[in-house]
């Protein structure tokens, strides 16, 4: 099977930089595959993008050896299953909150005896290769996104749910939840204490440390804390920052 190499860089140590694919565009997708990321997730949650166009952006990120990571909407198993059947070598699933909420999500990825996912991996064969449905469970990546004051009280048990590969932090819900005045603020000390009980649950568990860092300078840091799946930011936050920027230069 194709290798993960997201799996291999945090076996090694290493840190890997990805994005988050909100534009519904196959041509952006490539774009973005082609500009040095080590993963790219697609976001069907709150991107504007469907399942047909998901499936022409995981297309596109195969013209480069970038890992192709997908956010669900929901917990939904047949949501989750559809997207790793189209070639998602891993999930990103909003909103854990509980022990059943996540063994439920792991389910949905893993193939039995370890799960329920129900065979068919359509594209998978082709992007996987033709041992995927035997090397799925041990290839394929389950984030829980821990976005909740409930996540953060359940964070062991979470962690702790065979067949989960990582946590990765939602810092807007989770700021929101924990009752932090300002969104997705890093310095706010309820936030720099969450964070720190997240990395350490990670590497209790060892489980991949990921985090929505808001900034290229945030994710440097989260990277030197000891995250190894750190996300800057959004292609429509690079798209709307070099347009002002451009604007800002031209009109000066």
């Amino acid at each position: 099977m194709r290798e993960n190499k997201l799996m291999t860089a945090w076996q090694q140590g290493r840190t890997s930089v990805n994005a988050w694919l909100t534009i519904p565009s196959p041509w952006v997708a490539e774009q973005m595959a082609h500009a040095g990321f080590d993963a790219l997730t697609v976001d069907m949650q709150h991107g504007l993008i469907g399942f047909e166009t998901a499936v022409t952006m995981l297309q596109a990120i195969s013209t480069t050896d970038v890992t192709p990571l997908v956010r669900v909407a929901w917990n939904d198993p047949a949501a989750i299953m559809q997207v790793l059947d189209a070639g998602a070598y891993g999930v990103i699933c909003p909103m854990i909150s509980t022990r059943a909420q996540a063994e439920a999500f792991v389910s949905a990825c893993r193939f039995p005896p370890q799960g329920t996912r129900s065979y068919g991996p359509t594209r998978g064969f082709m992007y996987g290769g033709p041992d995927y449905v035997e090397k799925a469970n041990e290839t394929l990546l389950a984030f829980a996104l821990i976005e909740t004051a409930e996540a953060m009280a359940n964070l062991d048990d979470i962690a702790s749910t065979p067949g989960m590969s990582g946590l990765y932090i939602g810092p807007s819900d989770l700021s929101i939840n924990l009752g932090v005045k300002k969104r997705a603020d890093f310095s706010d000390p309820v936030m720099v204490d969450a964070v720190g009980k997240i990395l350490a649950a990670c590497r209790k568990h060892n489980l991949i440390p990921g985090v929505q860092a808001q900034s290229a300078a945030n994710a440097r840091r989260m990277a030197e804390m000891g995250f190894t799946l750190v996300t800057p930011l959004t292609d429509i936050s690079f798209l709307k920052a070099k347009a002002e920027e451009a604007v800002r230069e031209t009109r000066g």
